[in-house]
């Protein structure tokens, strides 16, 4: 058996030293040290040798598979040393050459436009409120003076979870939270996303709304045309022209729908502004008493305004955009350049 032990090392040497490859060497580990290999199937003999002998031949068997498996493993290093020297002169940088200058995100033109919205009124002492963009329709339409039967809730303009519960049409909701847990005064715009099902070249299923609410004593429609006109000529430009059209929203009474003169042909009429020379830009008016008595205010005590606008229509305006979708596309040079 000892002849056999020193023939099956031979062997070995022999074909790890004619190896070259990870693969080679790993199946010459395998098929002399493996489980079922040669190494371990000759030591199965060792239960029918004289006792005396068991010793030398177990210590030759362990000193045979001790240097088998070393030089294995230096093999396998050299190998492994070659290959990372291999990718290190091929992958090597050339220092020489012009670098690759990062590329920097831009502020989006919406959530650039309705911060500016925001800052705007943060100086006439509005403060921003939020709320969930997923709603019950108490909030969305009951308490806001908006009938059942008004199309406003049909299917085809509004997106409903479940029969009491939509994604929000407007951010008017946030105005009646706020309302339910404040006592007059109350000042606040709330930003945030809206949804309705709708999508063309100026309308998209989600888009951005900044909406305005003001209560307190005395309040008239003097202070919301007045506040009106101080965002509007903030935002457009001090030599802006305004007027204020008779609307209907149910939630507001009187309304009132606000354009600007057309920013595109300055008032002489082109497609933008229909050959009117005006652009419609929000939707205003006094707060409907039936809207103070969900919240259980006094209206004999208190009066209100409130308005409405799309951020999207605000940057549009602002700055030359033909298409709302351009805004959702995400074309880095489109964004650049704001």
């Amino acid at each position: 058996m000892k002849e056999a032990l020193e023939n099956l090392r031979k062997g070995a040497d022999d074909e790890i030293n004619s190896a070259k490859t990870r693969e080679g060497f790993l199946g010459i580990k395998t098929r002399y040290l493996g489980r079922k290999g040669l190494l371990t199937d000759l030591l199965r003999g060792l239960k029918d040798v004289a006792p005396e002998k068991k010793p030398i031949l177990g210590k030759l068997s362990n000193d045979i598979k001790k240097s088998l498996l070393e030089k294995i493993e230096r093999a396998l290093e050299d190998i492994e040393s070659g290959d990372k020297s291999k990718a290190l002169r091929e992958g090597r940088i050339d220092v020489t050459l012009p670098g690759r200058g990062l590329r920097y995100g831009k502020v989006h033109p919406v959530t650039r436009v309705e911060g500016e919205i925001c800052d705007i009124f943060a100086t006439l002492g509005f403060s921003v409120v939020e709320g969930p963009e997923v709603e019950l329709t108490y909030y969305n339409f009951e308490a806001l003076n908006i009938p059942e039967d008004h199309p406003a809730r049909d299917i085809h303009d509004t997106f409903y979870v479940t029969d009491n519960v939509v994604l929000r049409t407007h951010t008017s909701p946030v105005q009646i939270r706020t309302m339910e847990e404040q006592s007059p005064p109350v000042r606040i715009i709330s930003p945030g996303k809206v949804y309705r099902p709708d999508s063309d070249i100026s309308h998209t299923p989600m888009f951005h709304q900044v909406e305005g609410l003001l209560v307190d004593e005395n309040i008239t429609f003097g202070d919301l045309k007045g506040t009106l006109t101080f965002f509007l000529r903030q935002m457009f430009g001090r030599d802006t022209l305004l007027r204020f059209r008779p609307s209907f929203f149910p939630f507001t009474e009187p309304s009132a729908e606000v354009d600007i003169q057309c920013v595109m042909c300055g008032g002489s009429g082109c497609r933008v502004c229909g050959h009117s020379g005006w652009i419609e830009i929000l939707g205003c008016g006094m707060v409907d008493p039936e809207v103070f008595k969900t919240v259980h205010y006094d209206t004999e005590k208190i009066s209100g305004f409130a308005f409405g606008l799309g951020v999207e229509r605000i940057a549009m305006l602002k700055y030359g955009i033909s298409d709302i979708r351009l805004f959702f596309e995400n074309d880095r040079k489109f964004l650049e350049q704001f």
